[in-house]
């Protein structure tokens, strides 16, 4: 994936096979559960289509905590700069350093492979 515009069909992708609810959406059913969403708010992949602002179901495991790997390449990304758009649909998109896996689906795998295909989507 090139770093120009993200399609839609994106977004519709990561909706229909992940999930893909509302910012607020989120942070309501963090209230219920916590008390306090703030902590975990800070630690979303959060993405931006026209107006509104949305979390990937992918970074959320069975318990509705935070998947710890997606976490770990979250904060990575952030530290190469990668917007969050970016690095929400790099997560869904097969990568030559993953033998064509896409890094969602190597989640549950050793993280370095997932760290060097992200370092070298970034910039």
């Amino acid at each position: 994936m090139s770093h120009g515009e993200i399609p839609p069909a994106v977004w519709e992708e990561i909706r229909n096979e992940f999930t893909l609810p509302a910012l607020d959406q989120v942070r309501a059913k963090l209230f219920t559960e916590t008390g306090d969403p703030e902590p975990v708010m800070r630690q979303l992949v959060r993405i931006f289509i026209s107006d509104g602002t949305f979390c990937p179901g992918y970074q959320f495991q069975d318990n509705g905590q935070i998947h710890p790997t997606v976490r770990a390449l979250f904060v990575r990304a952030m530290e190469l700069k990668i917007a969050h758009n970016y690095f929400g649909a790099w997560m869904i998109t097969p990568s030559p350093h993953l033998e064509g896996r896409r890094p969602v689906d190597a989640l549950d795998g050793p993280a370095p492979p997932l760290l060097r295909a992200l370092e070298a989507f970034g910039p």
